[in-house]
């Protein structure tokens, strides 16, 4: 099933983000230290490290949560600056969280429709007045919903109350609402939590089939078979600090990586 869009394709290739020499600091405490990466168009990056390595973080920073105390985030280009997070989701980054964070309390279809709503030119007075402009976006928007929910294997969930859906099926809603968008990139906060094993491996097809489908992804995960089989290159973050990045072949070999995440001394070899 073909999900993608003309202004997703179309972007040119090379990078798409970078973080150039950001750190972030909270009082004395510095949770982000000069870290620098980029993101390619059309590729899939993880961005893994250990329990407090300053993933989310990092994350937080991108989306416009937080603001960097030096250094700076550009996306296609341009610094983001001090754009406020709508802005950001407009110019076309996206993401989910950790801890999911759904309307319980609206469907499954009206959760996309809040995606869906964050690319549209019309505002409340056309609404009010119902423009023609606005029952096109509306209408463009039910659609874009409903195809993005038979795409995650939800359609039949439409109308059902995002509370009242299974664990599994949240965390796939969470990431319809997020293409409902129309990201350029897609950030995804540990998709995985609480999957088991063949949910994480039907997990890692959906991932690997939306990039297919034109879409740049970056991935915090702490499932390293996961990242390992999913993504086209890594960056390893401890401490705030970046200690490793490369193709996923080196970075599972990398003794700084093993070190980090096994808490064996580097030296001690």
């Amino acid at each position: 099933m073909d999900i993608s869009v003309p202004e997703v394709a179309a972007l040119p290739k090379g990078k798409l983000l970078e973080v150039d020499d950001v750190t972030l600091r909270f009082g004395g405490v510095t949770a982000l230290d000069g870290v620098s990466f980029h993101i390619n168009t059309g590729e899939i990056l993880g961005l893994i490290g250990p329990n407090g390595a300053g993933k989310t973080t990092c994350f937080n920073v991108m989306t416009g949560v937080y603001q960097p105390t030096s250094g700076g985030v550009k996306f296609m280009g341009e610094p983001l600056g001090k754009r406020k997070k709508f802005q950001i989701t407009k110019l076309g980054i996206a993401r989910t969280f950790q801890n999911i964070r759904l309307f319980h309390n609206m469907t499954a279809l009206e959760n996309v429709l809040v995606g869906a709503d964050a690319h549209h030119s019309t505002g409340m007075g056309s609404a009010l007045l119902r423009l023609p402009k606005h029952h096109a976006e509306e209408s463009e928007g039910e659609d874009r919903a409903y195809e993005l929910l038979k795409f995650m294997g939800l359609d039949k969930r439409a109308n059902e109350l995002a509370r009242n859906l299974p664990y599994g099926d949240q965390r796939r809603l969470e990431i319809a609402r997020a293409l409902a968008t129309n990201p350029k990139l897609l950030c995804l906060d540990e998709p995985a939590a609480g999957f088991n094993p063949a949910e994480k491996a039907r997990l890692m097809e959906l991932i690997q089939t939306i990039r297919d489908q034109g879409y740049t992804v970056l991935l915090i995960e702490h499932d390293m078979k996961l990242v390992m089989g999913v993504t086209d290159r890594i960056v390893v973050l401890e401490f705030g600090k970046k200690i490793a990045e490369g193709l996923p072949a080196e970075i599972q070999d990398n003794p700084a990586v093993i070190a980090a995440y096994l808490g064996v001394d580097e030296d001690a070899s």
